[in-house]
């Protein structure tokens, strides 16, 4: 993408309403522009990273074994009447009434649609366990939305919904969530800490949040440095290996980690000094397993291997997409602007043109960019060298290939690393090997 065509809309101040960083960088970036209270815009370069984001979370389901549907936004009251959480849920549901004055509304989770789909086509033990999920845009009237997309009225969301004949296998499906979850957050380069939640508004009996550390986290952390070492993407437990899925859970929730609403100081002090750490934390995924509460009330059954109905036992699983874009903002980013990991970043280079005009860095730059394949952002626009610094910074693609006159005489290429602001003179096709790399 040429910059001199882009629509990447930069801003030199920070907006006013702009709270934390993730926010103001944002805004700045141009990856976002607010449309009302809690509501955003996404431009191209926001769309581009909110996209990587999604694919790795779908990759990392279909991994685990469950299948992506699509449910719709608006959906009838009824459903949620018949589970009891219609009057329950509160002025964050947003209440519809269409022209026929059928109460409907526009979905803030989806616990209720989907236990309706299932039980139009689930008949027989033989059905389960399956395991759906949707990533879909939700909406929940926050009193006072605030923080970006952090914490915004609509927002994007991947939900999954499991079904299982049995408590055991409905444990056994939560497992498998767990190391989806911890290896999703993991390719995104963030260490999640996994830590007992209270089940809220949606019930059931057993929760973890997942949680990364940023200074502007909502919540204090307290958890043993095991976490931030373990290679979740690489382990080799498998998702159908029921006794050692079990096993690895065990070990991992034994290890300590609380919030500042369940911290035990007395647990805590059992973690030797030299493995504690402490922070502030932002919940990016929650897991829930609640057994029957929604298929009871939703009337599901299934006819059991001896012919007697079973009432499946569910769990449900979110990521906060959208969400997932500041968190990653606030743990990646530095007084210029953000820094990008590589497997999010809109694109993975900036080419620096310091000449623009000059024959031989411009047939370089049009060399470089035409090699990458046009995955790079090539700043051509007519503007001063520390304008483009600044941008290139503030936008914290991860290669900044800079190129000027001298280099280019020379056919050498100034590359910067981004997140660790490293620099090297390199030759033309090891800075395409670098990029390329990662």
């Amino acid at each position: 993408m040429r910059l001199s065509r882009a629509f990447l809309p930069t801003l030199k101040e920070t907006p006013a309403e702009a709270q934390i960083a993730s926010h103001r960088l944002m805004l700045r970036a141009g990856l976002v522009r607010q449309t009302s209270a809690g509501i955003y815009a996404w431009l191209p370069a926001g769309l581009r990273v909110l996209r990587r984001v999604e694919q790795i979370v779908r990759e990392e389901q279909d991994r685990a074994g469950a299948q992506e549907i699509l449910m719709p936004t608006i959906q009838p009251a009824d459903l949620w009447r018949e589970s009891g959480r219609y009057d329950d849920y509160g002025k964050e549901m947003l209440r519809i009434r269409d022209r026929h004055e059928r109460d409907m509304l526009f979905g803030p989770t989806n616990e209720e649609m989907v236990t309706d789909i299932f039980k139009s086509y689930a008949k027989s033990y033989r059905d389960l366990p399956r395991n759906l999920y949707h990533i879909q845009w939700k909406f929940r009237d926050e009193v006072r939305p605030r923080f970006g997309v952090m914490r915004g009225r609509e927002f994007l969301m991947k939900d999954a919904y499991s079904f299982d004949t049995t408590p055991e296998g409905a444990q056994h499906s939560y497992r498998q969530m767990f190391l989806a979850y911890l290896r999703t957050f993991q390719r995104m380069g963030l260490t999640a800490v996994p830590m007992r939640a209270d089940t809220g508004p949606i019930g059931g009996n057993l929760s973890h949040e997942f949680i990364i550390l940023a200074e502007t986290g909502e919540s204090a952390v307290f958890y043993d440095a095991a976490y931030e070492t373990t290679d979740w993407a690489g382990s080799n437990v498998a998702f159908d290996d029921v006794d050692g899925l079990k096993a690895f859970f065990d070990r991992i929730t034994s290890t300590y980690a609380a919030t500042d609403e369940m911290h035990d100081a007395g647990a805590w002090a059992q973690v030797p000094e030299d493995r504690r750490r402490e922070g502030r934390g932002i919940e990016v995924g929650h897991i829930f397993y609640f057994g029957t509460k929604y298929s009871a009330a939703m009337g599901l059954s299934v006819a059991g291997q001896d012919g007697v109905p079973v009432v499946p036992e569910m769990g449900s699983y979110g990521i906060g997409v959208s969400r997932l874009v500041g968190a990653l903002i606030e743990a990646n980013h530095d007084q210029a602007g953000i820094r990008w990991p590589d497997a999010v970043a809109p694109w993975p280079a900036a080419i620096l043109n310091l000449r623009p005009g000059d024959a031989a860095t411009d047939a370089m730059c049009e060399d470089l960019y035409a090699r990458l394949g046009g995955d790079a952002v090539y700043d051509d626009r007519a503007a001063r060298a520390g304008e483009k610094f600044a941008d290139a910074d503030l936008m914290g693609l991860p290669w900044q290939a800079i190129i000027g006159p001298r280099g280019a005489a020379a056919g050498r290429v100034e590359l910067k690393r981004r997140m660790t602001g490293e620099r090297a003179e390199v030759s033309l096709e090891d800075a395409i090997a670098k990029i390329r790399g990662g």
